[in-house]
C-alpha cells in the first residue's frame, strides 16, 4: 500500500509518494538500493546526485567498414568536474524519515559500503572526502540519525583510497582497520564502539601490500608484506602471518626475491614460488603451520640463454637525492656483450605513476626491455621518490608534483652506475614512456634538458586537467589550482630542448588524445621542431603497435646511435 508522509529534506510543501517492496520498509519512490536493517525496523536508500557529462570526443578517420570517418563520443570525467554524489537517507518501518545530519560526510568523492549491525540498531558506510584528504567509517544511530566517526584516516596530503583501504569486521565491537598514521602501511584493531585503536596488530619501516585472509577463529591475519628484510630489495613481496592480539609473527617466505605462494586444499601446504629479473624462478614446498621449508622442488636454469648470448639483466642500488634514500633499479645490456667494454648510449624506459612501484622484480625469460637493448642501447628502468610502497614520506613527494616524476633520483642513479661501467655512454641519455611516462618522457626535455637529449612520449596525459578525474586528482589534489599548470608539458613547452617524438593513437580513451596534440601545438607555437606520429585506428598505448614500435625504436636509433631508421 502506498504511503505519503513530509520529507524534512525536501521543502516543506513537498509531498512524494512511498514505494516498498513486499514485507520492506516504504522508501521515496527514485531512491537507489534500499537496505533494509535486520530486525526490519528501519531502512536505508540513497539520494544520487548525478554527475555533470563531460563529453569527449575522438574521430576514427579510418574504419575498416566504411569510406567516411566515424565519430565517437564518450563520457569523460575531468578534474574538477561535477561527479556523482550519493547521500544516505534512513527511513522507519512506517515510512516516516529519521534526519541525518551530513556535516560528517560533506562533498563526497564516495558514500558507499553500507553494512548493517546485526541488531539493525546502526549502520556503517564509508565516507571518502573530496580531495582525498580524509576517509572515515561512519556510524548512524537508526533510531535517532545520530553520526559518529568509527575510524578515520586524514592527511595533509593525500589518503591512498585506491591501493592501502581495507577492512575487515572481527565482530561487532571490533574491526580491523588499514592505515598509513604512522608513516607505513599497517594493519590496527578497533574498538568499534568507542573509535579508539585497541592494538596495532602489525608495526616497523615496511608495508603491508595486501591481506590475504583472516582467520577469526585463530585470530591471525595472512599478509603480503615489503620491506620487511633490509637486506633485500623493498619491494620484495613477502608472505607472513601474523596474530590479532600480539605474539610473534610467522614469516612464510624467504629468499631473496619476490614471492607468489599457492596453497594446497585446508592449508595445510604451500608452494613458494620466487625469482628475481636475475635470477630464474625456485619453487618451494613449505609447512603452511610455521613456514618450515620441506623441500625444493625445482630451480630455473639460464644455461641456455647464456649459451646464446643474454646478459642477465642487473640490480643496482645508489643513493636518491637526499644521499640517504636507497634508490633500486635494474640494467638491460645487448645480447653478446657481456665482455664487451665499448660504451653505448644509455636509455631509460620510464613510467612513475604514483600508483605503484615498477621497475621490474621478477625473472622473465623474454622480457620487453631486453628486446629493446638488443638495438644497441644500455638500457635501465629505476623507481625515484614518488613512486609507492616505499613509505608515506617517499610516496608524499609526488603530490601536487607529477612533473617530478623521481627524476632527481633516477638521474642520480644513473650517475652513479655509470661511475663504475664505462660501457654506459652518458652523453648519449634517451627516455621513452607511455601515459604519465610519456608526461615524463616530454618533461624530461623540458626540465633535465642538460641530462637528456632524446625522448618518445607516447600517449601522455602532458597536462594533468586533460587526464581522467579519479587518477589525477588523488595525486594533485581537489579543488584544481596552479598545481597543475605547474606540471602541465603545454604550459612549459617553450622550455623544451632536445629531440622529441609524439605519439597518440586517435582513439584513445584512456587519456584525452586532444592533450598530445595540446602539447605539440604549444610547441608548434613556440617555433620548437618535433614529431608526431598519429597512428590511425590505435587506441592507448600507440607505440607499443607494430607501426608505432618501428617509429619509436627508428627514432631513437636515429638520434642515440647514429643509424639510419
Amino acid at each position: 500500500m502506498a504511503l505519503v508522509t513530509r520529507l524534512a529534506p525536501l521543502a516543506a510543501a513537498a509531498f512524494v509518494a512511498l514505494t516498498a517492496p513486499a514485507g520492506g520498509v516504504p522508501v521515496p519512490a527514485g531512491l537507489a538500493a534500499p537496505s533494509t536493517a535486520p530486525d526490519g525496523r528501519h531502512a536505508v536508500a540513497w539520494e544520487v546526485v548525478p554527475a555533470q557529462e563531460h563529453p569527449v570526443t575522438v574521430v576514427e578517420s579510418s574504419p575498416v567498414d566504411q569510406v567516411q570517418p566515424r565519430v565517437r563520443t564518450l563520457n569523460y570525467l575531468k578534474p574538477g568536474d561535477r561527479i556523482e554524489e550519493r547521500w544516505p537517507r534512513l527511513f522507519r518501518a512506517d515510512g516516516t524519515e529519521v534526519p541525518i545530519d551530513r556535516a560528517s560526510f560533506t562533498t563526497p568523492w564516495s558514500n558507499d559500503g553500507l553494512r548493517w549491525a546485526a541488531d539493525g540498531r546502526s549502520f556503517t558506510f564509508v565516507h571518502n572526502r573530496r580531495g582525498h584528504q580524509l576517509l572515515r567509517l561512519v556510524s548512524v544511530d537508526a533510531a535517532t540519525g545520530a553520526v559518529r566517526t568509527v575510524a578515520e584516516e586524514t592527511s595533509p596530503t593525500f589518503v591512498d583510497y585506491a591501493h592501502k583501504t581495507w577492512m575487515h569486521w572481527l565482530a561487532e565491537d571490533e574491526l580491523l582497520w588499514m592505515s598509513e598514521r604512522d608513516g607505513w602501511n599497517h594493519v590496527y584493531l578497533i574498538d568499534v564502539p568507542t573509535g579508539s585503536v585497541r592494538r596495532q596488530v602489525t608495526r616497523g619501516r615496511w608495508m603491508v601490500r595486501s591481506v590475504e585472509s583472516v582467520d577469526a577463529a585463530a585470530r591471525t591475519v595472512t599478509l603480503r608484506a615489503m620491506g620487511i628484510d633490509a637486506a633485500q630489495d623493498p619491494c620484495f613481496e613477502h608472505w607472513m602471518r601474523v596474530p590479532i592480539d600480539g605474539g610473534e609473527a610467522v614469516r612464510l617466505t624467504r629468499g631473496d626475491g619476490t614471492h607468489r605462494v599457492e596453497w594446497s586444499p585446508g592449508g595445510r601446504w604451500y608452494v613458494d614460488t620466487w625469482s628475481r629479473v636475475d635470477l630464474p624462478p625456485v619453487k618451494e614446498l613449505r609447512d603452511g603451520h610455521d613456514g618450515s621449508l620441506v623441500c625444493e622442488l625445482g630451480r630455473g636454469s639460464v644455461a641456455t640463454q647464456l649459451d646464446a648470448g643474454r646478459v642477465l639483466p642487473e640490480r643496482f642500488v645508489a643513493k636518491g637525492r637526499d644521499g640517504v634514500t636507497d634508490i633500486h633499479g635494474v640494467i638491460f645490456r645487448p645480447r653478446g656483450t657481456a665482455n664487451d667494454p665499448t660504451p653505448r648510449p644509455v636509455l631509460e624506459c620510464v613510467y612513475a605513476g604514483p600508483q605503484d612501484f615498477h621497475a621490474t622484480k621478477e625473472w622473465s625469460p623474454n622480457h620487453g626491455l631486453q628486446a629493446i637493448a638488443d638495438a644497441g642501447f644500455v638500457l635501465v628502468q629505476v623507481d625515484g621518490m614518488g613512486t609507492n610502497w616505499r613509505g608515506k614520506a617517499f610516496h608524499d613527494v609526488c603530490w601536487k608534483n607529477l612533473k617530478d616524476a623521481g627524476f632527481p633520483d633516477r638521474i642520480a642513479w644513473i650517475r652513479a652506475a655509470a661511475a663504475t661501467r664505462p660501457w654506459m655512454d652518458l652523453s648519449r641519455v634517451g627516455i621513452y614512456g607511455g601515459s604519465a611516462g610519456g608526461q615524463s618522457a616530454m618533461r624530461a626535455l623540458i626540465d633535465h634538458a642538460d641530462f637528456y637529449s632524446v625522448a618518445v612520449a607516447d600517449c601522455g596525459c602532458h597536462d594533468n586537467r586533460m587526464d581522467k578525474a579519479w587518477w589525477n586528482e588523488l595525486w594533485m589534489g581537489w579543488p584544481v589550482d596552479e598545481s597543475y599548470e605547474r606540471s602541465s608539458n603545454a604550459a612549459d613547452a617553450a622550455r623544451l630542448r632536445g629531440r622529441l617524438m609524439l605519439v597518440v593513437g586517435e582513439l584513445d580513451e584512456n587519456v584525452d588524445p586532444a592533450s598530445t596534440m595540446q602539447a605539440s601545438a604549444a610547441l608548434v607555437r613556440a617555433g620548437i621542431l618535433h614529431e608526431l606520429v598519429v597512428v590511425p585506428g590505435a587506441g592507448h598505448g600507440a607505440a607499443e603497435t607494430p607501426y608505432g614500435y618501428r617509429k619509436r625504436l627508428g627514432f631513437l636509433r636515429r638520434h642515440l646511435l647514429g643509424a639510419p631508421e
